[in-house]
């Protein structure tokens, strides 16, 4: 008897995971996350078929599922298709263009997709944020608008990537460079998912207030907090890496964690702030 009643919890607690890791964005950029991680001189093949290998996977699993259709995902499939294919028949010429400029040409595609998809009011945050949201709501105008402003924080943190890349093959010459091939790339990213968990809690906090409804609204500050410790991992990288003179690494982890400590308190006070009234209530 406790056997046939904890498996099928376990399955739903799977399950629930499952859904809960397929119903985020971040999840549906994994592929191209893992890309510019292994790519590199003589990787191209290996870090295209990779994604591709990903993309598919997230693509079958979210089918199974019995998940709606994602731009992203279908996204993420045909262009590591294209590429594996391109890769496999270009000539050496073209191989030898694609491992120097792999890197800009996936940060462009994402700027297309992400872009395209708000051209065509269908921004690809909103295929996940409806599997978390109440039909009723799906044509909500700030349902809506909150999707449209994530995934344009996605568009130019990934335009901000493609920058910096172009900046560092193009005018530095060099792909490896610490600034413009990892730092100046990771942190809009960073900031760009920790804004994907903050802003919808925010929106929805404020709507619950204007119906008369008591919430608690995410400060700016609780997000800053968020993205604040990466300004001290910058200073840390900087250090060991000896990409810059050990005052410039010594100045980013100091400002990171004076930085971090002030809305660390700033968003410790605006929640007592929060909870007070609801508390004499």
């Amino acid at each position: 008897m406790g056997t046939m009643t904890t498996a099928p919890a376990q399955d739903q607690e799977r399950g629930s995971l499952l859904d809960t890791l397929l119903g985020n964005p971040l999840v549906g950029l994994a592929p191209w996350i893992v890309y510019s991680l292994v790519e590199g001189e003589g990787r191209l093949e290996l870090s295209a078929a990779v994604a591709l290998g990903i993309a598919l996977v997230l693509l079958v699993l979210n089918k199974l599922r019995g998940g709606s259709p994602k731009l992203l995902e279908f996204s993420d499939v045909v262009f590591f298709a294209t590429l594996a294919i391109v890769v496999a028949v270009s000539s050496d010429g073209t191989h030898a263009w694609l491992e120097r400029w792999s890197g800009e040409v996936v940060n462009i595609a994402l700027v297309v997709i992400a872009a395209g998809s708000i051209a065509v009011r269908n921004p690809f945050t909103l295929a996940y944020a409806k599997e978390d949201a109440p039909r009723e709501i799906w044509d909500n105008p700030a349902f809506l608008r909150t999707n449209y402003v994530i995934t344009w924080a996605w568009a130019i943190a990934f335009a901000i990537g493609a920058a910096s890349g172009f900046y560092g093959d193009l005018v530095l010459d060099n792909s490896n460079n610490i600034w413009t091939g990892w730092i100046v790339q990771t942190l809009p990213l960073i900031v760009a998912a920790q804004f994907t968990l903050w802003y919808p809690r925010r929106v929805e906090a404020l709507g619950d207030i204007s119906r008369g409804e008591q919430a608690t609204v995410p400060s700016v500050s609780e997000f800053l907090v968020q993205v604040t410790p990466w300004i001290t991992a910058i200073g840390v990288i900087v250090l060991v890496t000896d990409a810059g003179p050990g005052w410039l690494g010594v100045a980013f982890i100091i400002v990171g964690g004076v930085l971090t400590g002030r809305f660390k308190s700033a968003s410790s006070r605006a929640q007592a702030s929060a909870a007070a009234p609801a508390a004499s209530a």
